[in-house]
């Protein structure tokens, strides 16, 4: 009897276990974690651009405006997946432009890596540039809080990917 209910436990623990590792996996939790904090680092660079840009060169406004148009498209298909996971609906299109773009060649998660390649791009060149000192209290606390969002979220589900493991 003692065996069975062991065994009950355990298959209670895995099922737990399955649960939260797929709440992990949901658009949702991905969108909200990752892909919001990465459009809201790439829109703060598109706005300092277009800033620093008004005192020095106009093709920086430019390129500034093309990053925020870029964050903005983003930022609608992150919310856009984070609404159609909760509401139980499959999406018909990426997390982000440039993901889209690789569905063209059937390889959008490559695509999507490029993408968080240039969003950590974007993240060095605003620590490393000074940029990020140009921002503005209300813009600092939105990249403190995708900074917190992402960091937080990476930390979580790769200490319970460890806890799982052991």
């Amino acid at each position: 009897m003692a065996l069975k209910s062991s065994e009950h436990r355990s298959g209670n623990y895995e099922q737990e276990s399955d649960t939260i590792q797929r709440f992990f996996h949901r658009p949702f939790f991905l969108s909200l974690t990752i892909g919001i904090p990465f459009c809201i680092f790439k829109l703060l660079f598109g706005v300092s651009a277009v800033r620093i840009g008004a005192f020095s060169h106009q093709s920086l406004t430019f390129f500034g405006w093309a990053v925020v148009a870029w964050a903005g498209a983003d930022l609608l298909m992150n919310a856009g997946r984070a609404v159609l996971d909760l509401s139980g609906r499959a999406s018909p299109f990426e997390y982000c432009t440039i993901a889209q773009f690789g569905r063209v060649f059937r390889m959008p998660m490559v695509f999507l890596a490029v993408d968080t390649l240039l969003s950590f791009s974007i993240i060095c060149a605003m620590l490393w540039s000074g940029w990020i000192a140009t921002l503005t209290l209300f813009e600092s606390y939105l990249w403190y809080a995708a900074t917190t969002l992402n960091l937080i979220s990476l930390s979580l589900v790769s200490l319970y990917t460890e806890i799982r493991r052991t």
